[in-house]
C-alpha cells in the first residue's frame, strides 16, 4: 500500500514540476479583438 502511495506521489510531483518548468507561451491579448468595435 505504501508503494502505491509513493508511486502516485512521485508521478504527481513529476507532472507538477513539468508544468512549472514549461516555457510560458505568449497568449494572445483578448482585448485586441475588441479594438475596432466602438
Amino acid at each position: 500500500m505504501i508503494v502505491v502511495q509513493l508511486s502516485v506521489t512521485i508521478i504527481t510531483g513529476y507532472f507538477f514540476l513539468k508544468v512549472l518548468r514549461a516555457p510560458k507561451r505568449p497568449e494572445p491579448d483578448s482585448f485586441s479583438e475588441n479594438d475596432d468595435e466602438i
